[in-house]
């Protein structure tokens, strides 16, 4: 006997009168099966009218809607005979309890609450429509059967056979019961699920099938499917087998007429859904969760957040405590990912034991965690926790094993400090970035003041950005003078940022905020062109050959293939390979990478000059430059400004030009603008300087006519004293 399949592309219609919502309904109902259809309208009459014609497997309705509520929608879709049985999701922003029973008494099969939970209405939405397709493959079947019933009574015989049959191999628990609750149908699986024949079980009362417990369930559904006329919303059911297993059933109730309409028995369809519920709850968990340390993430933190600035509207607060650990890429880069996975569990499991239940503990990402601290009295109980967060960091565990490490936190308290979860953890994490600049290993709160400062910070990236593309740099230039003869030797090339509306920029008002943002790179590569294409235009001026110092920033290594691009700048410009000198960070040798080291070779190896840039100031090793190509340490302005008045900068400043000359490097120091200072360089050997002494950052022009001035008035030409009244290599 053959039947008709199935439509396999079921259609779900949405009915809101937002149009957010019916995008974000229809987006999700597009996850639940590639080949799903959606129809959407903003009012229940539209729906009728088109529900009047056609057919659906599942609607999705908002219940508070204008000209008619889900309720009155629901009952006029229940009128249509052909939709008596189709699932209806009723979805409100209220809870209230009179509009479930509205939308009950109209005939609701289930309900959500706004705003959805996406994993809740996937997994409800996909168990309606497997229950609507085993309905209507049922119904298909008794209607095709029923239809052979009326040729002979053979064919009856054999259709009721048939029915019987299909029943069986349906997958569910299908029995149905008269109504006084005896069981008059029993399929092959719901028998086999008590370890009976389905004959045993026909004509026994419905407790026969469920136990005591179960079955005085069924029989108060029973009587509200006879009082209503409607079917049960579908209900999830955690049942504990024979054998002892429990598993997770989904369960719906319908009533069966006979030929005159008059309700005759119900029908109870069960279908396991266990694995999908273990799998739904297992992806749920992930989603909210973090992998290594098990902790809410900050999904999960968004949604407890939300939770509690519904509460704080009611005149509770609480507080955000923002964490991030201090100088942990350091442990990490030094001892590995490992380590620092290690590192990370251990602050998760020290924090948990911290802070009290009923608190949020959360990993963002990264070496960033967060505390939700709820009903606080005041500001006072939030200091008070986040200082105990640093102390326990801070502190030795009796085996000494914990590693010890800093964190700095930035608190806000809500709902003053922000009206949404994105606000509090954007206003948190400005209010940590203070506590880190301070030093780090303590904590601040946030105020109103650190988002003005955070919002000129994006003005500021944005005039940056458009500084780059409309080139409003230029470079300056302070001389290096060789103390052998007083002769200028060459110049560095310093940026220079002419602001529209602020006037001429130094790096420090902007350089740190352009490593950040990643604009560094446009920016060097401008100077490293302009720096070149200047000093080949000097040399073919007759203006000598002077070395042009560019500074090299450890992003370029890191992010460019610098060699190529130094080649590419000499090429364009016509500067003599020996004229160009690159000033490296001590940062970018200590690191020994092979990137970098091979970086360095080819830039020998095209005739460019390295120095080592402010030496010293960052590691305390100083044999590691024995394994670099370099030519010149440049000592930082910071001991040149001590050497007159403290004999420990004096040592400094000697040991290092007794290291470059050990190692036949020239040696030049910055920052000079006293005759004492120089003296000192001088006795001590030092090959070059540079400094306000001799001269300021320069442009172009004006260094040629510092230079020209040289030449006619002597080495020790000098600015006046008003122009050496403060120090910098800037």
């Amino acid at each position: 006997m053959h039947f008709e399949a199935l439509e396999v592309m079921p259609k779900i219609l949405i009915v809101d009168d937002s149009p957010t919502n019916r995008r974000i309904y229809s987006e999700l109902a597009r996850q639940l099966q590639v080949d799903v259809r959606v129809r959407t309208f903003e009012t229940g009459l539209k729906a009728l009218d088109w529900l009047a014609e056609n057919t659906a497997d599942l609607i999705i309705t908002d219940y508070k809607m204008p000209n008619m509520t889900g309720a009155t929608l629901i009952g006029a879709v229940r009128a249509l005979p052909q939709h008596r049985d189709l699932p209806i999701i009723v979805i409100t922003a209220y809870d209230d309890r009179g509009y479930r029973v509205s939308s009950l008494e109209a005939g609701a099969t289930d309900f959500l609450l706004s705003p959805v939970d996406h994993v809740e209405f996937l997994a409800r939405a996909r168990n309606l429509l497997k229950l609507r397709a085993q309905h209507l493959l049922i119904a298909q079947r008794a209607d095709q059967l029923e239809m052979n019933l009326n040729a002979t009574d053979l064919l009856l015989r054999e259709s009721r056979d048939a029915l019987a049959q299909v029943i069986d191999t349906v997958p569910a628990l299908i029995s149905a019961v008269d109504l006084e609750g005896r069981c008059v149908l029993v399929n092959a699986h719901q028998a086999a699920f008590v370890g009976k024949a389905p004959a045993e079980l026909v004509g026994h009362s419905v407790e026969a099938l469920f136990g005591d417990e179960r079955g005085d369930i069924s029989r108060r559904l029973d009587r509200l499917v006879l009082r209503t006329g409607a079917p049960s919303p579908p209900r999830e059911e955690d049942v504990v087998t024979p054998g002892g297993e429990h598993r997770v059933y989904l369960t719906s109730k319908a009533p069966l007429h006979d030929g005159t309409g008059r309700i005759t028995s119900i029908l109870n369809t069960s279908i396991d859904i266990t694995e999908r519920r273990q799998a739904e709850r297992r992806l749920e968990y992930l989603a909210n969760h973090d992998s290594l340390t098990g902790l809410p993430n900050r999904m999960m933190l968004r949604d407890h957040l939300r939770r509690e600035l519904v509460r704080g509207r009611r005149g509770q607060n609480f507080a955000l405590h923002f964490m991030d650990l201090d100088r942990f890429k350091a442990v990490n880069d030094a001892d590995g990912h490992q380590s620092g996975d290690r590192l990370l569990q251990d602050v998760a499991e020290r924090l948990i034991r911290l802070i009290p239940s009923g608190y949020t503990v959360a990993r963002l990402g990264g070496d960033e965690f967060a505390v939700l601290q709820p009903d606080i009295d005041g500001p006072e109980d939030a200091g008070r926790l986040a200082q105990a967060i640093l102390d326990m960091l801070a502190a030795e565990d009796d085996e000494g094993e914990a590693v010890k490490i800093a964190a700095s936190i930035g608190v806000t308290i809500a709902p003053p400090d922000g009206a949404d979860p994105d606000e509090l953890l954007r206003n948190s994490d400005q209010a940590m970035y203070l506590a880190k600049s301070l030093g780090g290993g303590t904590w601040r709160f946030f105020s109103p003041d650190m988002a003005r400062r955070a919002s000129e910070q994006a003005q500021l990236e944005a005039e940056l950005r458009s500084a780059v593309k409309r080139q409003e740099f230029e470079l300056h230039y302070q001389p290096f003078v060789d103390l052998r003869d007083n002769s200028v030797v060459g110049a560095e090339a310093l940026l220079r940022w002419r602001h529209p509306q602020r006037g001429m920029l130094r790096p420090d008002a902007f350089l740190g905020l352009a490593e950040e943002s990643g604009l560094i790179l446009p920016i060097n590569e401008w100077v490293l062109r302009e720096a070149c294409r200047q000093g080949a235009v000097w040399n073919a001026a007759g203006h000598g050959a002077l070395r042009i110092a560019v500074n090299v920033s450890p992003i370029q290594f890191r992010r460019q293939k610098v060699g190529d691009l130094v080649r590419e700048a000499l090429a364009e410009s016509g500067l003599r390979p020996d004229l160009l000198e690159l000033e490296l960070t001590e940062g970018i040798l200590i690191s020994h990478d092979d990137q970098i080291l091979g970086e360095m070779a080819l830039l020998r190896s095209l005739g460019v000059s390295l120095s080592v840039d402010d030496f010293s100031t960052g590691y305390s090793s100083l044999s590691y430059i024995r394994n670099f190509p370099l030519q010149r340490l440049k000592i930082d302005s910071s001991f040149v400004k001590e050497l007159a008045h403290g004999p420990r900068a004096l040592a400094i400043v000697r040991t290092i030009i007794d290291l470059g000359h050990i190692l036949n490097l020239q040696v030049l120091a910055e920052g000079v603008e006293e005759e004492e200072q120089l003296a000192v360089l001088r006795a001590e050997g030092c090959d070059e300087v540079q400094g306000y002494y001799f001269s300021r950052p320069l442009p172009p022009a004006a260094f040629i006519e510092w230079l020209s001035a040289q030449g006619m008035e002597g080495a020790h030409a000098r600015p006046s004293k008003a122009e050496r009244t403060h120090a910098g290599r800037v």
